[in-house]
């Protein structure tokens, strides 16, 4: 850090400021990502962090690096947005067809699918001896929705611990508690996630993971249900946030499946390939029919374990489509 952009930013050089804190924007969209499930909620996060730091400059002190004052901001600001306002629930989508009986209904209905794209130029973390996630399994689905159902406090503890690698007692001063509260929290939370992680997947983008998601594609542009459930683990999940429902298991994925594809059958479908949350996904597209208007249809997110697909989610969230490099309106030709 430059001690003169320092102290040309405490004089109030906004130029200086944004010099200052640019290098750190990205992490802090993917921590405040990771803490609050919902990228739209992390980018206006970053935005008050940012706030805040500007004007509380002058009682920077340099103790610490300016990332790690900067992580401090953000964690408290997340943590403050999650005890002050609870979570900005968005409205359910209503379907197009009558969907059979969910396995459950889910909580975490405001989950957001994160681009890779934005995953780019990011400093790696130096994680210290006991850290046990790497970049890529800290920003997959099954992370992201873990830390959603841990106290705050514990998804933050863990996050700054074992993601970001920062020593017990640096998280404990960024959350302003004791080391042994520290080590109580992230001793929970590990045996709570532990028991979610998921089962083995392909390498990213290897040819196994090509060749599965090609049959997926090829399957669900096709509207065909046996070739489609054929792909899937006997214990796999169908989920479609913001939409509570969710499916468990090959016979309520099929019932639900049977359903879907006899409305999507009415309309030609397009899957563009993208990538989110270091996973395999599409944009899916319909051309449109009569009564109907032709555009996005959403983002599906796959997570593979093994030869199979253990999960599909299913985000509708066209507003976020242009982040995936994907079109928000129209019809991919």
């Amino acid at each position: 850090m430059s001690e003169t952009a320092l102290e040309r930013a405490r004089a109030g050089d906004a130029d200086a400021f944004a010099e200052l804190v640019g290098p750190h924007r990205g992490e802090l969209r993917l921590h405040c990502y990771r803490l609050l499930g919902s990228l739209t909620d992390a980018e206006d996060m970053v935005q008050e962090t940012l706030i805040a730091a500007w004007r509380g400059l002058d009682r920077f002190e340099g103790r610490a690096s300016l990332r790690t004052w900067l992580y401090r901001i953000a964690t408290n600001r997340c943590l403050n947005a999650l005890r002050d306002a609870g979570r900005r629930i968005p409205a359910e989508p209503v379907a197009p067809f009558q969907p059979p009986e969910p396995s459950r209904r889910g909580e975490v209905t405001w989950l957001q699918p994160y681009p890779d794209a934005l995953l780019d130029h990011l400093p790696e973390p130096a994680p210290g001896p006991q850290a046990r996630y790497e970049t890529r399994e800290a920003v997959e689905l099954a992370f992201v929705t873990a830390l959603q159902r841990l106290p705050p406090r514990q998804a933050a503890a863990l996050v700054l611990r074992d993601v970001l690698g920062y020593p017990n007692a640096v998280v404990a001063d960024m959350l302003g508690t004791t080391e042994a509260a520290v080590k109580g929290a992230l001793q929970r939370a590990r045996a709570t996630l532990n028991a979610r992680r998921a089962a083995g997947r392909p390498t990213p983008d290897s040819a196994a993971e090509r060749r599965l998601t090609r049959r997926f594609a090829e399957a669900f542009v096709a509207a065909d249900l046996g070739r489609l459930v054929a792909l899937l683990t006997d214990d796999a999940w169908l989920s479609m946030p913001p939409a509570p429902h969710e499916y468990h298991g090959i016979p309520a994925i099929t019932g639900f499946l049977r359903a879907s594809l006899a409305f999507q059958r009415t309309q030609r479908v397009a899957l563009v390939p993208t990538r989110a949350n270091a996973q395999p996904a599409f944009g899916v597209y319909f051309a449109g029919s009569e009564g109907t208007t032709a555009g996005p249809a959403g983002l599906i997110v796959l997570t593979l374990a093994g030869d199979r697909i253990g999960a599909v989610t299913r985000f509708h969230t066209n507003h976020l489509l242009t982040y995936f490099g994907l079109p928000a309106s129209g019809y991919p030709t």
